[in-house]
């Protein structure tokens, strides 16, 4: 087989030797170039069309997400992010999720060359996902202004939102391509909807971000979850990263947990953590979904969900940017339904008598 050929794009010659060196090492992939930045890079992708490309956000002469946006618009290619694990750098990483980039790579705060090594596997498992990923092109538009989110009080969700209890409640599940899927899902919800538990593979600062994205631009109000937290109707929780999240039952009332436990299935949080535990705590009072991303997380637990009593539904291939824990979960028998994303907010709307 051909292997993978990777354009790496990087203002840092240490990070373009490092990722040079770390996916050369790799025998079904290859560095075909490496740019300082997007001028060059361009002329390289050009000449080689690369299946896949590794770009830094923050690079003189032209930003990442400048270069990332004018490439999805005239030749989408698949794009996995190099980003610093800031709060600006989350905010920017989103924002390229937005315009099209696969995934990303947080990279380590210290000891760059070490950390990325010790990223190596991660590396090459995004870029190999991001080789088969289904990119679209997207016509350019303006930035959306990354305002700084203030949290909710409890007297703004009130005035916003009903804190009615709740024993109706959606669990959602997702990795690669998630970021989108989940903000599609949520825009199409009503302000009054019932309480939805979130699990995104993410890392730490990134989920916080992600949460108060969601909370701007949607009916919800959107948080990162905390331990002990009653779900409540019109409200997501949003895992944070590196810990799971759980479902509990307090009397009537749903409330959510956080766990250090070991990962699952390689992730903390898990989807299959959260799923289990909501077939245990809720059973047919929950529906469950599971959106695109690689690996099986998540099928064992839609199974489980199912058996309990629960609805459950799964993206169809056409829409996912990575077809592979929707097709664990369809391969087990876990789906009730196989939807494309446009679809899946309304059925399980209809599916509680909201339709």
């Amino acid at each position: 087989m051909k292997p993978i050929s990777v354009v790496v794009v990087d203002d840092s010659a240490l990070i373009r030797s490092v990722l040079s060196a770390i996916i050369n090492a790799t025998p079904d992939m290859r560095v075909v170039a490496t740019a300082p930045n997007p001028l060059v890079a361009r002329e390289r992708i050009r000449e080689l069309d690369p299946d896949v490309i590794t770009l830094d956000i923050e690079m003189p002469q032209m930003n990442g997400l400048d270069f990332l946006e004018r490439l999805m618009a005239l030749k989408p290619t698949p794009v996995v992010m190099i980003s610093s694990m800031t709060q600006r750098g989350s905010e920017l990483t989103l924002r390229a999720l937005e315009l099209g980039a696969v995934d990303f790579v947080a990279k380590p705060q210290f000891s760059i060359e070490q950390g990325m090594n010790d990223y190596a596997e991660m590396i090459v498992t995004k870029l190999r996902a991001a080789a088969s990923a289904r990119v679209q092109q997207r016509p350019r538009s303006p930035a959306p202004a990354l305002a700084p989110q203030e949290p909710s009080t409890a007297a703004g969700a009130v005035t916003r939102r009903p804190l009615l209890s709740t024993e109706k409640l959606i669990a959602v599940g997702a990795s690669t391509g998630g970021t989108e899927a989940i903000r599609d899902f949520l825009l199409a919800l009503p302000p009054d909807a019932p309480g939805v538990v979130i699990v995104q593979h993410m890392p730490e600062r990134f989920t916080r971000t992600f949460a108060a994205r969601l909370d701007r631009e949607t009916r919800l109000s959107v948080c990162e979850a905390e331990e002990g937290q009653r779900v409540l109707p019109g409200h997501a929780y949003i895992a944070p990263g590196n810990a799971h999240l759980l479902l509990k039952r307090n009397g009537a009332q749903y409330v959510t947990t956080l766990s250090s436990q070991p990962p699952c299935n390689g992730h903390r949080p898990s989807v299959d953590v959260l799923f289990h535990s909501v077939a245990r705590h809720a059973g047919a009072n929950a529906i469950g979904v599971i959106l695109t991303g690689m690996g099986r997380d998540g099928a064992a637990g839609l199974l489980a969900m199912r058996q309990a009593g629960c609805e459950t539904f799964a993206q169809d291939e056409k829409t996912c940017v990575v077809f592979g824990m929707p097709r664990e979960a369809i391969a087990l028998g876990a789906a009730t339904e196989v939807l494309p994303i446009e679809r899946i907010a309304p059925q399980v709307l209809r599916r509680f008598g909201r339709g």
